[in-house]
């Protein structure tokens, strides 16, 4: 039997499953289904790993189906990014509870007030835990990225550039502002950006990942204590007051200490003027 002919009777038969049980797609919720599914698969083994046949045969579809849908791969990850909202801004899906883009928008609507007062804690706070809730609401996707920066990707480069470089510059511009008010240090502001986020990246991908079972977590805590102690350290560091100035016992321990090595430094100074 030719390809042909084959791809023509599992056409056949979609058709006539799809017209039986009332549920023949429109095209558009058909790409749809198809990117799903293709973006479930890819997350699961890789784009190397999953074939346009797996892909047809977990949607309901044969393979002639998707490459009428998509004229190439390409076309499906470019219609994966579509989907997944990747116009926006964030390392972050689409919320599966407002079916809207975490994007620039969503950002703005979420640190907006935050940013124009100065509130810098509400700033990060907010962003951490908007950021925390659309990687636990949509771990496929973060999979997703995961497989495609590893294999070299074009679909990592296309999020890099439509969401990692826009974050860095909505947030890097935030920073700049309050550094020219004096508010914070001068340090680039990248760097900055890269701190806070990789931290909450980071903190996802072992909760996703590999601390799957909660009770078996490194760090077991909500988003919302979570984003609270990662601003901290942000705009706080680690160092506690009593660090930045040497505490009562440390200072009298150093005093007692130097007497004695005045002593022995001058002992030792005598005795090289002897020699």
């Amino acid at each position: 039997m030719s390809r042909q002919t084959e791809d023509a009777r599992s056409d056949e038969a979609a058709s006539v499953q799809q017209t039986t049980t009332g549920v023949r797609m429109a095209a558009e919720e058909r790409r749809k289904q198809i990117a799903e599914v293709a973006m479930r698969l890819f997350s699961e083994r890789g784009f190397r790993g999953t074939t346009t046949k797996e892909i047809a045969r977990d949607a309901g579809v044969s393979e002639a189906i998707i490459f009428r849908h998509f004229a190439t791969k390409e076309d499906l990850y470019t219609a994966i990014i579509d989907y997944k909202a990747c116009a926006g801004l964030g390392a972050s899906p689409v919320s599966t509870e407002s079916g809207q883009p975490f994007n620039v928008e969503a950002i703005r609507e979420c640190v907006g007030d935050a940013m124009t007062s100065g509130d810098d804690r509400a700033v990060f706070r907010n962003l951490a835990v908007s950021m925390m809730e659309h990687h636990q609401s949509d771990p496929e996707f973060l999979r997703l990225l995961m497989y495609s920066a590893l294999e070299g990707h074009q679909l990592a480069q296309i999020f890099w550039d439509k969401n990692v470089r826009v974050l860095y510059e909505f947030l890097g511009d935030y920073v700049r502002r309050r550094q020219r008010e004096g508010a914070f240090r001068d340090v680039d502001p990248f760097v900055v950006v890269r701190a806070f986020t990789g931290a909450i990246i980071h903190h996802s991908l072992n909760n996703i990942l590999w601390d799957k079972d909660p009770a078996r977590r490194i760090l077991n805590l909500p988003n919302e204590e979570a984003a609270r102690e990662f601003t901290e350290i942000l705009l706080r560091g680690i160092t506690s007051d009593a660090g930045d100035k040497k505490s009562g016992a440390t200072k009298r321990a150093e005093a007692s200490r130097a007497p004695n090595a005045k002593k022995r430094n001058g002992a030792s100074r005598g005795k090289n003027k002897k020699r």
